[in-house]
């Protein structure tokens, strides 16, 4: 999530509530290992709660060419939440890969500590994207396969109010797995396709190999930066759409030293498509599906997918 287009910035807009999952060192005991994820779990709650987590996460509008008006009357491009805002807050004007904003008179809108009536806007393409805060609402640009469109932000979501936590498997040590990591010479480029439908190309620098219930399997992770510190990995397995979340689920794990890594699958965690309809998560490679259950980490939330 440097990398091509718009996994690149999902993967940076995911970093804001990622999850990292190197492990440390074995846990002196069960309980203390325990506790650890305990705290793992509270720290991966409070990020989603937050004002720029996925629960707050509430829309996403494609941009076309021109002005695109917005507010909560119906007769806007952009129809706002009601009682978010005026009927006719202001209008983004987009113009190739330019996005500008415009504030209708009486309106009052914050870039960063400068209140604003009209501004061009950084995507996220661009690094942190210019986040325009009008009352409870955020806005800023992404841009994914070459589209733009204003992601929104509305710190009073149903989602973020009416979230009651994640369920997760029981914390087991056994799923603190250690891998073999066989390098590819060269790397792997490998298709990542995303839930809307694009598809990017990410390096993975070889392969996990690891046993689960006497079968070994394998898996590809991916470098989500030349410059990574630790690996990502997009899996399913044979609980997905059943048990766990449908699209897969995520983990990361530290660089392999002198030939092994640690997989910690009690970190195994929901994509922010599980959260929110207006994510645009990438999916597991097809090699990635693994056909074993990996009953550890968080388990489908609510009714999704």
């Amino acid at each position: 999530m440097r990398r091509a287009a718009w996994l690149a910035l999902t993967l940076a807009a995911v970093a804001a509530s990622r999850v990292h999952a190197q492990s440390p060192p074995p846990a002196a005991t069960p309980q203390s290992y325990a506790d650890e994820i305990r705290a793992w779990r509270q720290q991966r709650v409070d990020r989603l709660r937050a004002d720029n987590g996925w629960l707050t996460v509430a829309g996403l509008f494609w941009l076309q060419e021109g002005d695109n008006t917005f507010g909560c009357a119906a007769k806007n491009a952009i129809v706002l939440p009601p009682r978010s805002a005026a009927d006719f807050a202001g209008v983004f004007t987009h113009h190739g890969s330019e996005t500008s904003v415009r504030a209708n008179p009486g309106v009052v809108m914050r870039v960063g500590p400068d209140t604003v009536t009209a501004r061009v806007l950084k995507p996220d393409a661009e690094g942190a994207p210019d986040v325009v805060e009008m009352g409870r609402l955020r806005f800023f640009v992404i841009r994914r396969g070459g589209r733009d469109a204003i992601r929104m932000r509305d710190l009073e979501s149903s989602g973020r109010k009416h979230f009651k936590g994640i369920g997760n498997y029981a914390t087991d040590l056994k799923w603190r797995i250690t891998a073999r990591f066989e390098p590819y010479n060269p790397p792997h480029h490998i298709p990542i396709a995303s839930i809307i439908g694009t598809v990017d190309s990410m390096t993975s620098p070889g392969a996990l190999v690891f046993t689960v219930g006497g079968k070994e399997v394998r898996l590809d992770p991916v470098l989500e930066a030349p410059d990574a510190t630790d690996l990502f990995i997009i899996f399913s397995d044979e609980t997905s759409g059943q048990e766990t979340y449908g699209a897969g689920r995520f983990l990361y794990a530290a660089l392999p030293k002198n030939g092994t890594t640690v997989l910690d699958f009690n970190k195994a965690y929901n994509p922010p498509c599980a959260f929110t309809d207006f994510a645009t998560c990438p999916l597991p490679p097809p090699q990635n599906a693994l056909p074993v259950a990996i009953r550890a980490g968080e388990k489908k939330y609510g009714h999704s997918r």
